[in-house]
């Protein structure tokens, strides 16, 4: 008899899968069967082999070195982006998340732990705001449980979600909170930062009550979103929505005139924005070789007719 299950963390030659009940099953995977990742559906037989892979209903990943995208768990519907104040509290990073979310086709949320060493919360709030878009902004203490309750309303039953951020921003701790017990290792807290220590290893699914799922994963500090130019456009709406104002239809919002973009957008978020998609750019010629030969035929024409041209202003002065 065949049996549907949740893969819940990856130990290489096995993984480790739920049923619908929530009860563990140590599954091996068949050659002809495409690895699966955190979150997936699969189907196993008696001998408890995976012989199925279901579709996935989206995927959230990252970009790496060497092409293609490297997936981070599937099958979510909500991603909460946790920060903390402190030194690794960063709007930019935040920006990320939100590229790869969009990208996943999911819902994301931000929320701000450790509200209660905040100096000036209200100033945190307001930054992250400035880069949420649609995305709700919470903020809670994980560590009493305040505010926590706010997150329980984007876990309807049936609902997954994931936990993504740095290190030591307290995703395991809020991970313990929502699933009611210390399932999580948590590392100590230091004093002088309020910072926890690095304690996740690997990604891992577990069931909540109402029949919700979380998927707690490692802290990332470098993330390179694998992202597409729609989500650009959702994560950076507001630019997106100025350049329908601007002179010339193909903008660069790079010194041109009549830029509305320039205009109207803080200077430190077009940067933020041109950096991105720059570097999406990059991406895109990288995995694509005959683009990436396109662009380096250009580029050596530019610059062949830009050294013409210094030439020739040389020669008149």
């Amino acid at each position: 008899m065949e049996i549907t299950y949740r893969i819940a963390s990856d130990h290489g030659s096995r993984f480790i899968a739920l049923d619908p009940n929530g009860h563990e099953r140590s599954l091996i995977l068949t050659a002809a069967i495409v690895r699966p990742i955190v979150g997936d559906v699969v189907i196993a037989d008696d001998d408890d082999r995976i012989v199925a892979l279901v579709a996935r209903r989206s995927t959230l990943a990252r970009a790496r070195a060497g092409g293609a995208p490297q997936p981070i768990a599937a099958n979510l519907d909500v991603v909460f982006v946790v920060t903390a104040p402190g030194r690794d509290f960063s709007p930019r990073r935040v920006e990320r998340y939100l590229l790869a979310i969009h990208t996943g086709g999911i819902q994301p949320v931000i929320v701000l732990n450790k509200r209660d060493l905040a100096d000036d919360l209200a100033a945190l709030v307001a930054e992250l705001v400035a880069v949420a878009g649609d995305a709700p902004v919470l903020t809670v203490a994980a560590r009493d449980g305040a505010g926590c309750d706010a997150l329980l309303a984007h876990l309807p039953p049936g609902a997954t979600a994931a936990l993504v951020g740095s290190s030591g921003v307290g995703k395991s701790t809020l991970a313990n909170v929502l699933l009611g017990e210390a399932h999580f290792a948590i590392g100590d807290i230091r004093a002088s930062d309020g910072r926890g220590r690095h304690t996740s290893t690997r990604r891992e699914l577990v069931a909540l009550p109402d029949n919700a799922w979380l998927i707690d994963t490692p802290g990332m500090r470098a993330f390179a979103p694998w992202a597409d130019d729609d989500a650009l456009n959702e994560t950076f709406a507001d630019i997106a929505e100025a350049a329908q104002r601007c002179r010339f239809r193909n903008c660069a919002h790079a010194g041109e005139p009549n830029c509305a973009v320039a205009e109207e957008i803080d200077p430190t978020r077009l940067t933020r924005w041109q950096t991105l998609r720059a570097e999406l750019a990059y991406l895109d010629r990288r995995d694509d070789p005959a683009l990436h030969a396109e662009t380096r035929r250009r580029w050596k024409s530019l610059t062949k007719s830009q050294r013409a041209f210094n030439r020739l202003r040389d020669r008149e002065d």
